[in-house]
C-alpha cells in the first residue's frame, strides 16, 4: 500500500503541532494551512511548509474552497482536519473526494449520521446499544409536553444537529414552569449555532458519569476499542479533566461499555478514529448511549499513554488503505493516565479568557509527563480562537500515583504574561471527592465556589 508523502493540516494550535510531530516520525512532509494570526505559531515553525490562506478570524479555518485549493497547489495527497472547525462537517470530505485528496477521518456517511443526534440515537437503538428514554424530533412545545408526560422529569432538551453544550437545557420537577421558556431558548441556541432548530427530549440523569470509549476502524470491517476514558469533570458541558481508565466502575460495566462501542462501530461500518460516548447512571449502574464524535478527541493522549498506540499514525495508515496494525487481543492497558486542559483563563473571574504575550513558559518534565502545546516564550495568544493553550498529561502505575504525579507537574508548570487555569486544576484535583474517584458531571460546578475561595 502506497503511503502518503505529503499531508495538508487544516487546523491550528496544539493539535496541529501534534499532527506534525507524528508525520515527522512517519517520514511524511507537512503543509500547514494557517490564518494570518497563526503565521508565527509553533505549528508554522515546525511544518515543512506554511501557507497563509486567510485573515486572522475563525472563518479562515472554515473556508473549504481555500483549504482544498491549497492542498491541490502544494501537491498534498491527503488532508487531516484535527478536531473542531471542519473536522465533523461532511462538506469537507466530500470536497476532498472531488479534488482527489484523501480525507484522513471517517467516511462521509459516518459523519452525517452521527452528526445528527436523532439519527445517531436511532442507529444505536437498532444496533442494540441502550439509549435513554426520550423522543424523536419534537416540532412544538405541545410535543415536548407529551414526551414529558411519558418519561417524567427531569428532562434535557437537546439540539439534534450539534453538541458542545449548545442548545441544551435541563428542566427539573421543581422548575417545570420554565419548560416552555427552556424549549424556546434551546431552539434559538440550536438555530444560531448549527443553523437547525431541531430538538429532541431525553430523560436527564443527575450526577451521571460521562464515560467514552475510543474506537478505531479500517476499510476492511475491523473495529477495535482502545479502552474507556472518564470525562465527567466538566463545566457547562465542556470537559476539563479526562482519565483513562474510568475509576470506580465494575469490570462487568467496563466490558459492557467496550462491547457496546464496538457493536455500534461495526453496525455503522465505522472507519478511522472515533469516540462512542455514554452516560452512566451511578444509582442504577446502567449506561446509555450519548453520541459519537467522528474525529480525534482533545483527550486522546490519555488513551495513547495507557495503550502505547499512536492514534494519529493509525488514522493516517487507515486513510491510506492499510489494515489496523493490531487486533483487539493485542491491545493491553498499562497504569492510569490523567489529562488537564490548560486554558488561558482567570478561573476566579468566571473563566474569563486572557489572550496576550507569554513571557515565561516552563513546562514540567520527567518520566510519565507529557505536555501537548503550541506555546513558547514570546508567543502571543491570539484573541480570535478558544483559550486552550496546552494539555498536561501524566501516566502513573495506578490512579493514586497518577494523581500525585499530576499535582507535582502542576506545581512545576510556570507561565507568566497571561493567566492560566494551572492553579485551578491543582485545587480541584486535591479535593477529597476527586481523589476518591467520586466524579460525576455536576461535581465541578457543585464544588466550584468552594474551590475558588
Amino acid at each position: 500500500m502506497k503511503r502518503f508523502s505529503k499531508i495538508l493540516i487544516a487546523n491550528r494550535g496544539e493539535i496541529a503541532v501534534r499532527l506534525i510531530r507524528t508525520c515527522r516520525v512517519m517520514g511524511i512532509k507537512t503543509v500547514l494551512a494557517a490564518s494570518e494570526a497563526d503565521k508565527d505559531s509553533l505549528a508554522a515553525r515546525l511544518a515543512d511548509e506554511t501557507v497563509i490562506i486567510g485573515g486572522p478570524g475563525v472563518a479562515t479555518y472554515l473556508d473549504i474552497p481555500a483549504i482544498i485549493q491549497t492542498a491541490k497547489d502544494v501537491g498534498a495527497e491527503a488532508l487531516h482536519p484535527g478536531y473542531g472547525f471542519l473536522a465533523e462537517q461532511p462538506e469537507l470530505p466530500e470536497a476532498c473526494k472531488k479534488a482527489g485528496v484523501v480525507f484522513i477521518g471517517p467516511k462521509t456517511e459516518n459523519i452525517v449520521n452521527m452528526g445528527n443526534k436523532l439519527v445517531a440515537r436511532s442507529l444505536a437503538e437498532k444496533s442494540g446499544v441502550p439509549c435513554l428514554p426520550g423522543s424523536e424530533k419534537v416540532n412544538s412545545f405541545e410535543d415536548v409536553l407529551d414526551v414529558v408526560g411519558e418519561i417524567g422529569f427531569p428532562v434535557m432538551l437537546k439540539a439534534a444537529a450539534g453538541g458542545g453544550g449548545r442548545g441544551m437545557k435541563i428542566v427539573s420537577e421543581e422548575n417545570k414552569g420554565k419548560l416552555e421558556q427552556a424549549f424556546n431558548e434551546a431552539s434559538a441556541e440550536s438555530r444560531a449555532a448549527f443553523g437547525d432548530s431541531s430538538l429532541f427530549v431525553e430523560k436527564y440523569i443527575a450526577h451521571a458519569r460521562h464515560i467514552e470509549v475510543q474506537i478505531i476502524g479500517d476499510k476492511y470491517g475491523n473495529v477495535v476499542h482502545l479502552g474507556e476514558r472518564d470525562c465527567s469533570t466538566q463545566r457547562r458541558h465542556q470537559k476539563l479533566i479526562e482519565e483513562a481508565g474510568a475509576p470506580n466502575i465494575t469490570e462487568k460495566l467496563r466490558k459492557e461499555l467496550h462491547a457496546s462501542a464496538v457493536k455500534l462501530g461495526e453496525f455503522i461500518g465505522y472507519e478511522s478514529a472515533g469516540t462512542v460516548e455514554f452516560l452512566v447512571d451511578q444509582d442504577s449502574g446502567k449506561f446509555y448511549f450519548l453520541e459519537v464524535n467522528t474525529r480525534v478527541q482533545v483527550e486522546h493522549p490519555v488513551t495513547e499513554e495507557v495503550t502505547g498506540v499512536d492514534l494519529i499514525e493509525e488514522m493516517i495508515n487507515v486513510a491510506a488503505g492499510e489494515k489496523l496494525s493490531f487486533s483487539q487481543e493485542e491491545i493491553t492497558f498499562s497504569g492510569h493516565a490523567i489529562e488537564c486542559r490548560i486554558n488561558a483563563e482567570i478561573a476566579e473571574e468566571n473563566f474569563r479568557p486572557t489572550p496576550g504575550k507569554i513571557t515565561r513558559w516552563e513546562i514540567p518534565q520527567g518520566p510519565g509527563i507529557r505536555v501537548d502545546s503550541h506555546c513558547y516564550v514570546g508567543y502571543t495568544i491570539p484573541i480570535f480562537y478558544d483559550s486552550l493553550i496546552g494539555k498536561l498529561i501524566v501516566h502513573g502505575r495506578n490512579r493514586d500515583h497518577a494523581i500525585r504525579k499530576m499535582l507535582a507537574a502542576l506545581d512545576e508548570f510556570a507561565v507568566e504574561g497571561i493567566s492560566t487555569t494551572v492553579s485551578f486544576h491543582h485545587k480541584f484535583i486535591s479535593t477529597p471527592d476527586f481523589k476518591a474517584g467520586k466524579v460525576h458531571t455536576r461535581l465541578l460546578e457543585d464544588k466550584l465556589q468552594h474551590i475558588l475561595q
